[in-house]
């Protein structure tokens, strides 16, 4: 690699930098990905449950016969709630103790 070649590497790599730091401080991207990414989270949940319960449906109708693929879609189902209700609880009582603060 040339001298010259790494100027240009680096300073290109400066730029990018640059350029990512002024989008991340002056855009919208980053909260609308934020917002999307916790949207797909919850649609995943709530498909996890759907899925559970209709799986469910199916072995009580005879339709389905296998018992453990039964119950290890109603626990992911169960862990994947829970993991969601423990994100919002920590979510909430960071906002209480952020409006708690004295300025």
């Amino acid at each position: 690699m040339k001298i010259s070649d790494q100027n240009i590497s680096s300073s290109a790599l400066r730029q990018n930098i640059l350029d990512k730091a002024n989008e991340a401080f002056t855009g919208n991207k980053k909260v609308e990905d934020f917002s999307k990414k916790i949207n797909d989270a919850i649609n995943s949940v709530a498909e996890s449950q759907n899925n559970a319960s209709k799986i469910t449906k199916d072995y009580e109708l005879g339709k389905e016969t296998d018992l453990t693929k039964v119950i290890m879609q109603q626990q992911i189902s169960n862990i994947a709630f829970q993991m969601t209700l423990n994100v919002r609880n920590k979510v909430l009582s960071s906002y209480k103790d952020i409006m708690n603060m004295p300025v």
